[in-house]
């Protein structure tokens, strides 16, 4: 569940939706997902924040409970300029929630759905600012655990990666395995699905998918039924032919099946300088393509219905 969503998704809030969340009116319903709903709000000061109400299959779980007050402090901690932050939570009360800032950006999945793939200097500038913030995040002790295309927002300054180490709280419930799914099977790495302990390398395979995605709009081990596509992540080579050249070298590094040979976050960056014009990476206003430059602007500026 992302805490955020496009002004292009704003919903009037439904008759089975809270009015109030701990002195934060909503104002709009941004999404919803396996761990709850995420909606719109403004602090007493006027500054727009994703407020995300914990489903109450959750809240009746002490130990989802416990996990999710020390998920939130670790996410608190994490500060970055290509993360969003936690600004406010209560994990004590009749519904959990936590309160982010809001990013009127647009999902990886929105932009490669609607305006195809990224030309590769974007993508370049895409990748290296999310390693940017799995660095922030792995410093904070938090593993992200569900890094997908749906959980990068591009905004006017940059990319920002959300929902990040609150997975976990759910991945220890007596929930997991039922109809709540925690992270997102085509974005897992091996390690994941077969159980193992995830590790910041995890992330770092899942951000090789998020290239290959942003890169080509497909996925490296294919489509199809979510076993399937575990089953080839698990046991089969990844096929890239369809990236740029120039990117293959990145994407397979990253999507090594040993965690220890994946490089890290800042590796990572470092093979995004190198591979850009003039070795340097920097994000000016233009860093989007001039139609999806212009659809982001356009979203700032839009309004929740009343």
């Amino acid at each position: 569940m992302s805490p955020h969503g496009t002004p292009s998704q704003f919903t009037p809030l439904g008759p089975g939706d809270p009015r109030e969340v701990a002195g934060y009116r909503l104002q709009a319903r941004l999404g919803s997902g396996g761990m709850g709903s995420v909606y719109l709000s403004y602090t007493r000061g006027g500054q727009p924040v994703a407020v995300k109400v914990v489903r109450s299959e959750f809240a009746e779980d002490p130990e989802f409970r416990r996990r999710f007050e020390l998920e939130v402090r670790a996410a608190r901690r994490a500060q970055g300029i290509y993360t969003v932050p936690v600004l406010d939570s209560n994990t004590e009360g009749a519904a959990p929630w936590l309160a982010t800032a809001f990013v009127p950006g647009l999902s990886l999945s929105e932009v490669v759905r609607s305006h195809g793939p990224l030309p590769a200097e974007t993508v370049l500038l895409l990748v290296g600012g999310v390693a940017e913030a799995l660095q922030s995040i792995h410093a904070a002790g938090i593993i992200h655990r569900d890094l997908k295309p749906g959980n990068v927002l591009l905004a006017s300054d940059g990319p920002k990666v959300i929902d990040f180490g609150i997975a976990r709280a759910a991945d220890v419930t007596a929930l997991t395995g039922t109809d709540v799914r925690v992270g997102t099977p085509s974005y897992m790495a091996p390690e994941q699905i077969t159980g193992t302990s995830a590790t910041p390398g995890t992330d770092v395979f899942a951000l090789g998918i998020v290239t290959h995605y942003a890169a080509t709009g497909g996925h490296p081990f294919g489509e199809g039924a979510a076993h399937a596509v575990m089953y080839r992540i698990v046991q089969e080579e990844p096929d890239l032919a369809a990236a740029p050249e120039a990117l293959r070298g990145l994407i397979a590094a990253c999507l090594a099946k040993d965690p220890a040979a994946r490089p890290t976050p800042a590796q990572v960056i470092d093979a995004c300088r190198a591979l850009s014009p003039g070795q340097t990476l920097q994000r000016r206003d233009s860093w989007l393509p001039a139609p999806l430059a212009a659809e982001v602007t356009q979203r700032l500026h839009a309004r929740p219905p009343t």
